[in-house]
């Protein structure tokens, strides 16, 4: 993956489809600012669906892990995994 393109909303706005083009087939992110502040990042759809696999398994080890310590501790005071993930996702939203 190359380095990102940074620009303002008023340029991607005048070139969305370079943007995505330059995502998809460069695999060049470009971030997105508005008012100087990075807003946003374009990135090509399979990056994203990788990116988002990591995030899962990194999740699902972490939980994995929490509980596996929860459980060598006893059960006095703890929650379930379930409990724990949707507390987590909330924590998220």
């Amino acid at each position: 993956m190359s380095d990102p393109v940074v620009e303002s909303m008023a340029e991607v706005r005048s070139h969305l489809a370079d943007v995505i083009d330059r995502a998809r087939r460069e695999e060049t992110p470009t971030i997105i600012t508005r008012r100087g502040k990075h807003e946003a990042v374009v990135i090509d759809i399979q990056e994203y669906q990788r990116l988002r696999e990591i995030a899962e398994s990194a999740e699902e080890a972490w939980l994995n892990q929490l509980a596996d310590e929860a459980e060598s501790e006893g059960t006095e005071g703890s929650v379930s995994l379930e409990e724990m993930a949707a507390l987590l996702r909330a924590r998220q939203g």
